[in-house]
């Protein structure tokens, strides 16, 4: 694909909006700072992009009459940019890169700019000179109702590409409809398995939406044959509209009976039905009802491209959640069942990141070596995608089959594994503890863990009486940094009762928080749960402690040892 274009000819912002119409177009960051300028408001302002990107908005553009800068406590846009609700203006004035006035109208509508940035649309078009007739203005009135449905389109675009989930797109696609375009919005969909579920039933009532599940759930098997507007549509037929009269004769399918409920529940007296095309497969179907508005909702075509964007989201959501499970699933498999120890208690914990993002390369390993000893590991491969999983079992199996057939200290077993990773692998970067449960200091069977680290978050130890305390006196280079190191060892001993945790970089990191604000929430909160059970414990300091802004992976093993050891 050629940079900057969306695949179908039209030019693409940096931050993913394709060129969506014929007016302005500004997009503007948090601080009203100009982000993105389309190719008409160029020539609309006589000015290249170049010359407005990074600008504040209002001092470079808006102007009175005169040509005089206005006020930002008087300036509507400037007022409306404020309070993060859609507004628009009838007429004013934004200076051209010539110093000459242009008279505009005006939307101005909230958006989401970037994966992690909200922000503001502004679109605006040539509207009467100033000092213009009541003539003039009153076109300028007509022509708004166009300039609403672009911004409608492009609202819908931002709002349904920007998420992968399959049931946020159906939310945001309701709340962006109902109340602005009718007084019901039902969403029809095609499972995987050809059956038909109604996804969506949503309401408006009052200033509030109804989400009304009790319409809502599995619907008869779709009829090749019927001619009934709704089974037409989930064929993918075009567009058309139905009222209750529709479904008042003998029904020829089930789902023709389904649809004279909805009417009756709903007291819809009209709607409008258009199926969701993805790129390959009609993925079902969206209907727009009245009920409480005496008008019929009857712009198809708007209608139909609002349906088409919504397809490409749900085709978009569908197939990187397909391909997540299989990605998920495939590294369940590579993850280990834990060895049974009467030494030590065990419990482990994987968490796939947030549906916003791809599984990783995070993993735990707990295995016998041929002394019978125990060895314990977690790692984190760079990357977050199949290649970094496939990668994670490489460094696993190595580390494995390393510290089988050499009895050497972890950090020489960590050492050849990172000569290995370097030259053998695909993996590029990747941090590690790897430990070693031993006797302690007075011969006693698994009250010792001796280990390395390469780069890993420190593992934590908490007592049974609540003091916890982070094993950080060893950090080393990560594995693969091709950095000359002699790597350590360090040692520990178990008190009775205590816990060790060892876990990846998700369980504690956080956009939001620094990544000390995040170990002392892991400190505090393992120290208040040292006395409950060990899966309690884990299934707890998850919940407490992931921070909910998260977007990685986490694993987590966590090692306790019993009140007597043999």
């Amino acid at each position: 694909m050629v940079p900057g274009e969306d695949g179908h000819g039209g030019q693409r912002s940096p931050h993913g909006l394709p060129e969506l119409c014929s007016s302005g177009m500004l997009l503007l960051d948090q601080q009203a700072r100009i982000v993105h300028v389309n190719r008409e408001a160029e020539a609309l302002l006589g000015v290249e992009a170049a010359y407005l990107l990074d600008q504040d908005a209002h001092d470079r553009l808006h102007r009175d009459r005169h040509g005089h800068t206005i006020p930002r406590s008087s300036c509507p846009l400037q007022r409306a940019f404020h309070s993060s609700r859609p507004a628009q203006g009838q007429l004013g004035w934004y200076e051209r890169g010539d110093g000459t006035l242009l008279p505009v109208c005006w939307f101005i509508t909230p958006c989401r700019i970037s994966a992690e940035t909200d922000g503001a649309m502004v679109l605006f078009y040539p509207g009467a000179p100033g000092g213009g007739t009541a003539e003039q203005e009153r076109r300028a009135e007509v022509t708004l109702p166009e300039l609403d449905r672009l911004a409608l389109l492009a609202e819908a675009t931002t709002s349904l590409t920007s998420t992968f989930d399959v049931h946020e797109a159906l939310h945001r696609l309701t709340r962006l409809l109902v109340p602005r375009l009718a007084d019901w919005a039902v969403i029809d969909l095609l499972t995987e398995g050809d059956e038909v579920w109604r996804a969506a039933v949503v309401h408006h009532e009052g200033e509030r939406l109804v989400d009304r599940k009790d319409l809502q759930g599995p619907m008869p098997p779709l009829p090749q044959e019927s001619v009934m507007p709704l089974s037409r549509a989930l064929r993918g037929a075009a567009s058309t509209l139905a009222v209750p009269e529709t479904y008042q004769g003998p029904p020829d399918a089930g789902i023709a009976v389904a649809q004279r409920k909805l009417f009756e529940a709903t007291g819809m007296h009209s709607a409008a039905i258009a199926p969701i095309r993805g790129v390959r497969e009609v993925l079902g179907a969206l209907t727009l009802g009245q009920a409480e508005r005496a008008e019929r909702f009857s712009d198809l075509p708007l209608l139909e491209d609002i349906a088409r964007r919504a397809g490409l989201a749900l085709e978009n959501a569908r197939l990187f959640q397909r391909q997540r499970r299989v990605t998920e699933t495939m590294q369940r498999h590579l993850l280990p069942q834990l060895p049974r120890e009467p030494r030590l208690e065990m419990a482990a914990r994987y968490v796939a990141a947030p549906e916003a993002s791809e599984v990783g390369g995070d993993w735990y390993d707990a295995f016998f070596l041929q002394d019978g000893r125990l060895a314990v590991a977690t790692g984190d491969v760079l990357g977050h995608d199949a290649d970094a999983a496939a990668a994670m079992a490489q460094v696993r199996n190595m580390l494995r089959a390393y510290a089988w057939s050499y009895q050497e200290p972890p950090s020489a077993i960590v050492d050849r594994l990172d000569q290995a990773v370097q030259h053998m692998t695909d993996a590029s970067l990747a941090t590690l503890v790897f430990a070693r449960v031993e006797s302690d200091t007075e011969g006693r069977q698994g009250g010792q863990v001796r280990w390395t680290n390469a780069g890993h978050p420190p593992p934590l130890l908490v007592t049974h009486d609540g003091r916890a305390r982070f094993l950080d006196s060893v950090v080393d280079p990560l594995i693969g940094a091709g950095f000359p190191a002699s790597r350590q060892d360090a040692a520990v001993d178990l008190p009775p009762l205590s816990t060790l945790v060892f876990y990846t970089d998700g369980l504690v990191e956080s956009r939001g928080h620094s990544l000390g604000e995040g170990l002392d929430r892991l400190s505090e909160h393992a120290a208040a749960l040292a006395r409950r059970p060990l899966d309690t414990f884990c299934d707890l300091l998850l919940d407490r402690v992931r921070p909910t802004d998260n977007d990685d992976d986490v694993a987590l093993l966590a090692l306790r040892r019993p009140a007597r050891t043999p």
